[in-house]
C-alpha cells in the first residue's frame, strides 16, 4: 500500500467492519500549488474536518479498523469517478482554486486517485467485509447557501444498496439522533466510492454524514465514534441474522 496516497489504522478480521475515509487529510503533496490561503485549507471544502479523527478513535478505541486517503481533495477528490468534472475542482463552494486550471488530470489520477482504489480494492478483497463505514463530514450551511438550513445531527447515504442504511437510520433514530435519510445530499447522486467498492460487489455499507461541529473536538470526535461503533455493530447484527 502506498505512504502517499493514504494510510492503514489497525488489522482487520475477516468478515468484520471496516471504515473508509475519503476525505481526511488537507495535504497538499509537494510540487503542487493550488493557489489558494492557508485558511482555505482548513475549510471544509479541503477535507471532511473531523472525519479523521472519528476514523481513528473507531481504530484504536473499538477495534474497526480504517483507511483514510491522506491526500486533500482539492488536489483530487477521492470520492469521485474518473470522468467527473469535479475530480479536480476549479471551484468549491463558491471559493476559486486557480491552481487546477489547466491541471493535469491523467498526472494526478496515476500519482494518487488510481492508488488509493487501488489500495482500498485490494484491502476489502482480503479482509472480505461484513460492513463497510464510509465516514464523512459535512457543514452546517453552506458558504454559498448561507440560509439553507441543515439540521441533522448525522445522515445515511445510500444507492440501490440501502439494506444496512435502513438499520442504522433506526438504530440512530432511537438514540435520539436527527438523523437525514439520504440527506444531506443523496448517495443516488454521489456514492462513488461505495458503488465502486461496495454496491458492484455486493458488500453492505454505511455511508456516513457527520455534521462537523460535532465532531472538531477531540470530545466529540470520542463520542461520535462511540455512537457509530455501537450502531455499526447492531446493524452487522441484524445483516447477519436476517440475510
Amino acid at each position: 500500500m502506498s505512504e502517499t496516497v493514504c494510510r492503514l489504522i489497525g488489522e482487520a478480521s475477516k468478515g468484520g467492519i471496516v471504515a473508509v475515509c475519503d476525505h481526511a487529510s488537507n495535504r497538499v503533496p509537494e510540487g503542487i500549488e493550488l493557489g489558494v490561503s492557508a485558511a482555505t485549507m482548513e475549510k471544509h471544502i479541503a477535507w471532511d474536518i473531523g472525519a479523521a479523527g472519528v476514523c481513528e478513535r473507531l481504530a484504536r478505541r473499538h477495534g474497526i479498523p480504517a483507511l483514510l486517503s491522506d491526500i486533500s481533495r482539492l488536489v483530487i477528490d477521492m470520492h469521485r469517478e474518473e470522468e467527473s468534472d469535479a475530480l479536480i475542482p476549479i471551484n468549491s463552494d463558491g471559493i476559486l482554486i486557480p491552481g487546477n486550471i489547466g491541471a493535469n488530470r491523467e498526472a494526478r489520477l496515476k500519482e494518487y486517485h488510481r492508488p488509493y482504489h487501488e489500495a482500498l480494492e485490494a484491502w476489502f478483497d482480503a479482509v472480505e467485509p461484513g460492513l463497510i463505514l464510509s465516514i464523512h463530514s459535512f457543514t452546517p450551511e453552506l458558504e454559498s447557501k448561507p440560509d439553507e438550513e441543515r439540521p441533522w445531527e448525522i445522515g445515511l447515504l445510500y444507492n440501490e444498496d440501502d439494506r444496512a442504511a435502513q438499520h442504522a437510520i433506526r438504530l440512530f433514530g432511537e438514540l435520539g439522533v436527527t438523523v437525514g435519510d439520504n440527506e444531506p445530499y443523496s448517495g443516488k447522486q454521489l456514492n462513488a466510492t461505495m458503488n465502486r467498492h461496495a454496491e458492484a460487489k455486493g458488500r453492505p455499507y454505511c455511508a456516513i454524514e457527520i455534521r462537523n461541529d460535532l465532531i472538531s473536538t477531540e470530545t466529540g470526535q470520542a463520542r461520535w465514534a462511540a455512537i457509530i461503533a455501537d450502531v455499526a455493530g447492531r446493524v452487522k447484527l441484524a445483516l447477519d441474522t436476517f440475510e
